[in-house]
């Protein structure tokens, strides 16, 4: 990716400003005019779309809650006639003829208010029974009647005690009657199971299309079942023809899904027209007009401003090119206009002249830049040395002395040498670097002094790799975390605890790890700690608190590039481990192999 934007930055550098000023009208003017139409046309037909989706959600809502009411009447209905006893008495007897059908049937009628049970607003209602004593009529029948009849086969398919369905009746009947139906269905079996009893409620079919209709919604609305389309709003409503088949509309701009009663229905909305769009055609050649001027009027300035620019920045360019060909800076005669450019070929004769008095000078201030940076250096590395923090020395010697006056041991000649090779390593800085075999002796000779200092509250473990004792660290990196460990975690815990010193090898790098058992600390000051060992500089070193820690953190990033990784964990209480990552590459010659 970079090399390809070098390559484009160099070929723009080669065109002469014509180009670029084109190059910028593209860019600045034409690319975002085009962008930002484009989102705007973008947005009000989204917004329109979404206006529609909404407006096609509450068309499908209104129609669900109508054909639903429809239904629940329907069930309503049904469950009247489900729980009357004086039904299912008529259903259940058996009549001896036709005389007695008929009389029971009139006595029937005067004992139930049969009107006042169905009401009006259902085209049919019709009783099934397999009592083959019922004469059909009157809004009984027998089953046998309905045996070949698609609504019975289906009925009896599904198993269910009521449901809902679409049928088209495609038997020979009177013209009157309409060929589409929808019909709710209910197994008549509340008092007994001995007789097959269905009721059967055809709904007006004709006049839930008509109110589909009258709804006067915006858009095409369809109400599937079973892959048929059994009710719209449109041309699919003729109740004298067959369902017409739903994969006409798999490209409908909504759907909406229902079931109720055993049957499931979907709902697709289709949306005739895209008033965003329709408008934006309307409009058309306003906007041409409008594009054409945004585009022209920006060309005509272009031409103007560019006769402006080309004839200054030639004379300023011819006389940048003869630089080659010159000793000393040329100034500009001519200068004219007191726009940017002219001010630029002033300024041009101001720097020619300054620069012609400073190049004399320049490799004088070069060379005494570069001593000034070494001398830093110098001074820093000497800071460092001299912040080394030996009060440890004091409180050893003190209770060297202490144990010597008071229990007349003769072991304080070894202490004293143990201290005496640290307080020479201190003191010594004619090397700055130490093996990691001779730091850990130090080590070693350290925690002795403690050891005889604490007693038995002090106890350690030294573990290092074979293959690292060779490799070159800064001098006094390991011993001064295990002083830390000693003075901050160990000296101030009256129970026994242990120092760890670990230092191996893993995936490229040393690691160095300092564990105590001491009195640890909060997550607070553990991270202002980890701050410091990771930003260690020598402003931080004028701070009392931690300096020995801060030397050696920044004596480790200075020898390493600042590659050194520095980690902190633990908790209160329980003690602390510093690890440190150092780099093999930084290691000496051994440590390019590791």
């Amino acid at each position: 990716m970079k090399n390809i934007l070098h390559k484009l930055e160099n070929r723009i550098d080669d065109y002469n400003i014509k180009k670029k000023f084109y190059c910028l009208y593209m860019a600045c003017i034409l690319l975002p005019l085009v962008i930002t139409d484009s989102i705007i046309v973008y947005i009000v037909i989204r917004s329109e779309r979404i206006s529609q989706y909404s407006e096609m959600e509450n068309a499908a809502n209104a129609v669900k809650y109508s054909l639903s009411n429809t239904v629940e009447q329907a069930a309503g209905l049904a469950k009247k006639i489900y729980m009357n006893k004086y039904i299912n008495e008529f259903l259940d007897k058996e009549y001896k003829d036709a005389y007695d059908y008929v009389t029971s049937y009139y006595n029937f009628l005067k004992g139930i208010n049969i009107k006042d049970i169905i009401g009006q607003d259902y085209v049919k209602v019709t009783m099934y029974s397999d009592n083959d004593t019922i004469i059909n009529g009157g809004g009984f029948s027998k089953t046998s009647r309905d045996y070949d009849s698609k609504w019975y086969k289906y009925f009896k398919e599904t198993g269910f005690s009521q449901m809902l369905l679409f049928d088209y009746d495609d038997t020979k009947s009177p013209a009157i009657e309409p060929k589409r139906k929808l019909m709710f269905i209910k197994r008549l079996d509340f008092f007994d199971k001995k007789r097959e009893k269905i009721l059967v409620i055809e709904m007006d079919y004709s006049n839930m299309a008509r109110y589909l209709k009258r709804m006067n919604y915006p858009m095409d609305i369809f109400i599937c079942w079973n892959g048929k389309i059994v009710l719209s709003n449109g041309k699919y409503i003729s109740t004298g023809k067959d369902f017409e088949d739903a994969g006409i509309l798999n490209q409908a701009d909504y759907k909406m899904e229902m079931e109720t009663y055993g049957a499931k229905f979907d709902l697709y909305v289709s949306n005739k027209e895209n008033t965003a769009l329709k408008e934006i055609k309307k409009n058309i050649p306003i906007i041409i007009f409008l594009v054409m001027a945004n585009a022209v009027f920006p060309i005509v300035m272009m031409k103007f401003l560019h006769k402006s620019f080309t004839e200054r920045l030639g004379i300023l360019s011819d006389t940048l090119r003869n630089i080659d060909n010159e000793e000393d800076l040329v100034k500009i005669e001519n200068i004219h206009g007191n726009d940017e450019i002219g001010s630029l070929m002033s300024s041009y004769n101001k720097m020619a002249e300054r620069i012609n008095t400073l190049i004399k000078i320049i490799y004088k201030n070069k060379i005494k830049e570069q001593e000034m940076t070494v001398a830093r250096q110098r001074a820093e590395l000497l800071a460092l040395r001299s912040q080394i923090n030996p009060h440890f020395l004091f409180n050893t010697l003190e209770s060297i002395r202490m144990h010597s006056v008071l229990r007349k041991e003769h072991d304080t000649a070894d202490m004293i040498e143990k201290l005496a090779v640290l307080e020479r390593q201190y003191v010594d800085w004619g090397a700055d670097f130490a093996s990691v075999e001779e730091e850990t002796e130090l080590v070693k000779a350290y925690l002795s002094i403690q050891k005889y200092r604490f007693g038995s509250r002090l106890l350690y473990e030294i573990d290092i790799e074979d293959n690292c004792r060779d490799l070159i660290i800064p001098k006094l990196t390991v011993v001064t975390f295990v002083e830390n460990a000693c003075v901050h975690g160990i000296e101030s815990k009256t129970a026994t605890g242990w120092i760890f010193v670990r230092i191996y090898l893993k995936d490229g790098f040393m690691y160095i790890e300092v564990e105590d058992t001491g009195k640890g600390m909060d997550e607070e000051a553990m991270e202002q700690l980890l701050w410091k060992m990771r930003n260690a500089s020598i402003q931080l070193l004028q701070g009392k608190e931690r300096a020995g820690i801060i030397n050696a953190c920044l004596r480790l990033k200075m020898e390493t590039n600042n590659e050194a990784v520095f980690e902190l964990d633990g908790e209160e209480g329980a003690g602390l481990i510093v690890q440190i990552k150092i780099p093999c590459k930084y290691l000496g010659t051994e440590g390019e192999e590791c």
